[in-house]
């Protein structure tokens, strides 16, 4: 969506706000042992607490409320009876949705004491999503935005799992455009004030390529190398790019 009203500000804001207390609370609850079941019910409790739904249930049906992937799970984890373990990397993605507004956004938690690759997955994910966020001017092109992450990613010497990108987003889960984590030739769409959408960088320490579980949601790395995910919602604005998502 682009932003039509001051009401469109104040209630991406909001819902922002919401996700974001989400997060925080999933992170400081998180430890060896917990199951990542009891650790979607941190997130369930945090949204209800403030009137919010989460838009991947209410929308696909996802079987929970967060997605919470481990280690050499991508994205679209099944929340359920896997065990947290020292050393693990856990992506905690939330969608939710408020008055008919949606913001999303992710980290990857470090589980006890990771391993040094895994730690360093973490820190490029966030990393290449803030290269990502310098290029989200008006003016420029989506793909800039993918360039700038896929040079860091590269940098780090990590790389992009390209089959999976950010997006529009605002009124629904995903709108246009396609955000992806590398430069497209066709994500020439041009970035104008006030676009609302994410960044989300998905990382990979092997090769990139992923495949689908049997239970059709959960997003594997192939080689089962170590991933990373860090995402935001924004705006883009002539006066530098406005997270909705963080403090």
């Amino acid at each position: 969506m682009t932003l039509q009203s001051h009401e469109d500000l104040e209630k991406l804001r909001a819902i922002g706000a919401i996700v974001r207390l989400s997060l925080e609370a999933m992170s400081k609850a998180a430890r060896p042992g917990m199951t990542t079941a009891e650790l979607d019910a941190v997130c369930a409790a945090t949204l209800d607490a403030h009137g919010a739904e989460a838009s991947p249930a209410k929308v696909y049906a996802f079987p929970g409320t967060a997605c919470i992937s481990v280690n050499e799970e991508a994205v679209h984890g099944i929340p359920g009876e896997r065990r947290l373990a020292d050393g693990d990397l856990v992506k905690c993605d939330v969608t939710a949705e408020k008055d008919g507004y949606v913001a999303d956004a992710a980290v990857t938690l470090r589980i006890g004491r990771v391993g040094r690759q895994a730690d360093a997955l973490a820190r490029c994910a966030e990393s290449a999503f803030r290269q990502g966020l310098a290029a989200a001017r008006p003016g420029n092109r989506v793909q800039d935005i993918g360039r700038a992450v896929e040079d860091e990613v590269r940098r780090w010497g990590f790389s992009v799992v390209r089959e999976l990108c950010g997006h529009g987003v605002g009124r629904s889960i995903h709108e246009e455009p396609c955000v992806p984590n590398f430069c497209s030739p066709r994500a020439r769409e041009t970035l104008t004030e006030g676009l609302v959408l994410t960044i989300e960088p998905i990382i990979a320490a092997g090769s990139g390529k992923v495949r689908v579980r049997p239970d059709k949601w959960t997003v594997v790395t192939r080689d089962r190398s170590l991933s990373a995910h860090y995402e935001h919602t924004l705006v883009v604005s002539a006066k530098g790019p406005l997270l909705l998502t963080a403090a």
